[in-house]
């Protein structure tokens, strides 16, 4: 699947380094504002415990991750919603991701340039709010208008637009974004038809001192309390640490390291989890001798369509799947002996398929 978290924040804050520490793509990293201009995308491979126990029951030939695009965008500033500092390219960016990753400064160091010369996260997290809801607001306005045009003829599709953006528009001028605006479920599709920036999940990263690490420091607290009553996750992340360890060369080194530190996982680890989790995206498996694989569904998927991931052939001539729970499979040892236990269900093409499901799939074309 090509969905993707976008890297927001403003400059130097740390996007950069975190992305570089994600995928090992070498993004460029300095200390002055618009060091990345054009977005970096990587793809970064999901760490997934299950998959490491499936393939020792197994033993295969391969063993495939699941993954997850994370693209770098160039930090936002002031002005950015009317064309400063690039930003209009920058917005657009944004917009062609599918959630948000915003990573927050909470750290001093004198040298590292902070563009309004202090730090503070919950300023800094409203700079870019701020932006991305006055683009929303711009988008808002000028639907509202197309609907009041149409309205003229009576169009009661266009009168209910008018209403349910009238409560968005006001929404966005309170300073709040649009994901929480309060309209019916039954009426998103106006704000969808949109594809405002707001509406984006989104997930904040503390990017603190090595020191703080582990539990947070003041300034990270103070993040965490601005944002308690947004639907939004907060990871707290050392990105120096983070580059460092994407420097060692082994598991174990990278292990060891961790464990000196008091961490039971990497920053990196946990943010990736965090990106695939906040794209609403879940894992079922396939085990053979020669591969066992992880693969990428959105949560809610029927087994046809899950199906369809591995290729086109297995949705059209979807007979039906095979269905290992996890557990019984890793409980009881191998695909057999799940057989002789009646611990394989067979299920149709209404089936939704589970987080940690082992699946094999009937078809015929």
């Amino acid at each position: 699947m090509s969905l993707q978290c976008g890297i927001v924040g403003l400059p130097n804050v740390g996007k950069s380094s975190l992305f570089n520490a994600l995928s090992n793509a070498g993004a460029q990293s300095a200390n002055f504002p618009f060091c990345t201009i054009e977005p970096n995308v990587g793809v970064v491979q999901v760490p997934d415990d299950r998959l490491m126990e499936l393939s020792n029951l197994v033993n295969p030939q391969k063993i495939i991750q699941t993954t997850v695009e994370i693209v770098d965008i160039a930090g936002l500033v002031k002005g950015a919603s009317k064309g400063e500092g690039l930003g209009n390219q920058f917005l657009g960016n944004i917009r062609n991701t599918d959630a948000i990753v915003h990573v927050v400064r909470c750290f001093d160091d004198d040298n590292i340039v902070h563009v309004d010369g202090s730090v503070d996260p919950v300023r800094d997290k409203e700079v870019i709010d701020m932006e991305l809801q006055l683009k929303d607001l711009e988008s808002c306005e000028k639907a509202i208008d197309k609907y009041k045009r149409a309205a003229k003829g009576n169009d009661k599709m266009a009168i209910k637009g008018i209403e349910v953006l009238e409560t968005v528009k006001n929404h966005l001028e309170n300073g709040k974004s649009a994901r929480t605006a309060p309209v019916d479920e039954d009426y998103w599709h106006y704000i969808d038809e949109l594809d405002l920036l707001t509406v984006k999940p989104v997930l904040y990263v503390c990017n603190v001192d090595e020191a703080s690490a582990k539990d947070g420091n003041e300034y990270s607290k103070l993040l965490i309390e601005a944002v308690k009553d947004e639907p939004a996750e907060v990871l707290i992340v050392s990105v120096g640490i983070e580059s460092e360890i994407a420097q060692l060369e082994t598991l174990e080194e990278r292990m060891e390291f961790l464990q000196e530190l008091g961490l039971e996982k990497g920053g990196v680890e946990r943010l990736i989890q965090a990106c695939y989790k906040l794209l609403n995206l879940i894992t079922y498996f396939t085990a053979g001798e020669k591969e066992v694989r992880a693969w990428t569904i959105t949560k809610g998927t029927a087994a046809p369509q899950a199906a369809g991931v591995i290729h086109t052939d297995f949705e059209k001539g979807f007979i039906r799947a095979e269905v290992i729970n996890y557990n019984d499979y890793v409980s009881l040892g191998s695909e057999s002996v799940c057989r002789e236990a009646g611990k394989i269900a067979v299920e149709g093409k209404e089936y939704i398929v589970k987080d940690g499901d082992v699946m094999h799939f009937r078809f015929n074309v």
